[in-house]
């Protein structure tokens, strides 16, 4: 009688306890696991992805952007061996040779107890070609992405012709910038640094970078202007969404972008390669406002590339990097390319939401389509090619005529939702014991790899952390991102899967 009379509210609140109670099991089950994790061998950063997890399982503390500090100037003046001193440990390659850096590389820092990302550059160089020219311009983009930049100048040189340049792009750029006057060994070669007040950026910061002298100094300083949360644009919380359009010349990238503004907001011509420089603009699309970013078409490879083809397609890259969402152009009265396949690669690579749009869907009503027939033959070109973004929604659109322009923004909200999207520990560790059930990893080398516990360490895009005893398979991995698409609702999105094998500590 008393069962009655609590369930007396119908079969609607039985089911919501039931689900109350379904959760509370896999939040117990969680803190279970986890507590089983203090038997084996964590290291520093395994204990600072689980200190964020809590009894309730919602409760990840999801760390705001880092702020950045870039460290930028010529060639061999110690960039790297400045990095080095800062970080701690010898991570970055320093030689006497100018040139080793060439790609920008962030690394995780910490000073006074404040955390911070520091990003080493190349060498820049004006006029630079082949290599160079790609390692020149990487190291702008770090000066465009970061909020403080540590200009290093070798005091034993003197501030050269180079370094004025650089000087310039600084201004440019409107960020704080630190003057740091590298190799002053000791007290006796202080005055080589003062010389360096000529450049205009106000008083040197003399330090040792092999040695450590006053680099503490420096930090102190850098750590009085550095924010606490990053205000680089990739990390710029509110505002519209922000969308880049990209695809390979010709495909109606710069069409889509006038037709969703209303105006003719950047040159349309049948000349492949038009738009050099990526094109915002604040467009209204189904009642939001959203930031899009006309890009320019990315042709081949860029290490193939010359000239201004070559600059256009890093500011393609670099426009990504500031987004959210990609949606990437697809002629449709064309087959599917390599070089289509290889630009989605790239959304992927870079983490952002996706969406697919064929463009010039009012060409495949054409009597020249219809006798080639050209929808059945790219049906399959989607079966063959893009498989691997199978879950990526797709809108079939005209940017010339504005036809189904509606649909673009249920699409976009789809994937940008699935972007942010998060599992509470306890029901992801629930599905993974499901899962495990079912479907076990099999036998390799006579040992079965076991999942100890499982937790979404970020969003933007999804990431989880196993925490297991052997290595999983790249099948078994995938098996795993299938059925966490089947089950929750990760269309549009790339999902990660990283994982920590660890031991048992030795008793």
């Amino acid at each position: 009688m008393g069962d009655e009379e609590e369930y007396e509210g119908g079969p609607d609140q039985l089911d919501e306890k039931m689900a109350n109670l379904d959760e509370e099991l896999a939040e117990q089950r969680a803190i279970a696991l986890r507590a089983s994790l203090d038997d084996f061998d964590l290291d520093e950063e395994d204990a600072e992805l689980l200190a964020g997890i809590t009894a309730g399982g919602d409760s990840i503390e999801y760390l705001p952007g880092l702020p950045v500090v870039a460290i930028v100037g010529r060639p061999n003046v110690g960039k790297s061996a400045l990095v080095n001193r800062i970080i701690g440990r010898r991570e970055a390659v320093v030689e006497d040779t100018p040139g080793v850096t060439r790609d920008r590389v962030t690394y995780k820092a910490e000073w006074a107890g404040r955390r911070y990302s520091l990003v080493d550059t190349g060498g820049w160089e004006p006029d630079a070609r082949g290599i160079d020219k790609s390692v020149a311009l990487q190291a702008e983009v770090a000066i465009e992405l970061c909020d403080v930049v540590m200009f290093v100048v070798d005091a034993m040189v003197g501030a050269t012709s180079t370094d004025e340049q650089v000087v310039r792009l600084l201004r440019r750029s409107g960020k704080p910038v630190f003057l740091v006057a590298n190799k002053v060994d000791d007290a006796r070669h202080e005055s080589e640094a003062t010389a360096l007040w000529s450049l205009g950026l106000g008083e040197p910061h003399p330090v040792s970078a092999i040695h450590g002298r006053g680099v503490a100094d420096l930090l102190d300083a850098v750590m009085k202007v550095l924010p606490t949360v990053s205000s680089v644009p990739g990390h710029e919380i509110g505002g519209p969404r922000r969308v880049a359009i990209l695809g390979r010349p010709n495909v109606g990238k710069s069409s889509l972008l006038n037709k969703a503004a209303g105006e003719e907001r950047v040159v349309v011509n049948e000349l492949a390669g038009t738009t050099r420089d990526p094109v915002d603009e604040i467009v209204e699309l189904g009642g939001k406002v959203w930031r899009l970013v006309d890009t320019a078409g990315i042709r081949r490879r860029v290490h193939l590339q010359q000239g201004a083809d070559f600059y256009a397609s890093l500011r393609t890259a670099t426009a990504l990097e500031k987004a959210e969402v990609a949606v990437v152009v697809l002629d449709v009265s064309q087959s599917l390319s390599e070089q289509d396949v290889r630009i989605i690669d790239l959304v992927l690579d870079s983490g952002r939401a996706l969406v697919l749009a064929f463009n010039k869907w009012d060409l495949m009503n054409t009597p020249e389509m219809e006798n080639v027939d050209r929808r059945r033959y790219l049906e399959r070109e989607i079966e063959q090619d893009l498989a691997h973004v199978a879950w990526a929604p797709r809108v079939n659109i005209s940017a010339r005529t504005g036809r189904h322009l509606d649909k673009l923004v249920p699409a976009l909200e789809t994937a940008l939702e699935s972007w942010d999207y998060r599992i509470p520990t306890g029901k992801f560790n629930a599905f993974l014991a499901e899962l495990v059930a079912e479907h076990p990893h099999p036998l390799r080398g006579g040992k079965q790899p076991r999942i100890l516990f499982g937790t979404q360490a970020s969003t933007r895009p999804p990431t989880f952390v196993l925490f297991t005893t052997g290595f999983l398979d790249a099948g078994y991995r995938r098996f795993i991102q299938r059925r966490l698409r089947e089950i929750y609702p990760f269309d549009g999105t790339p999902i990660v899967l990283n994982m920590r094998v660890r031991e048992r500590r030795q008793r």
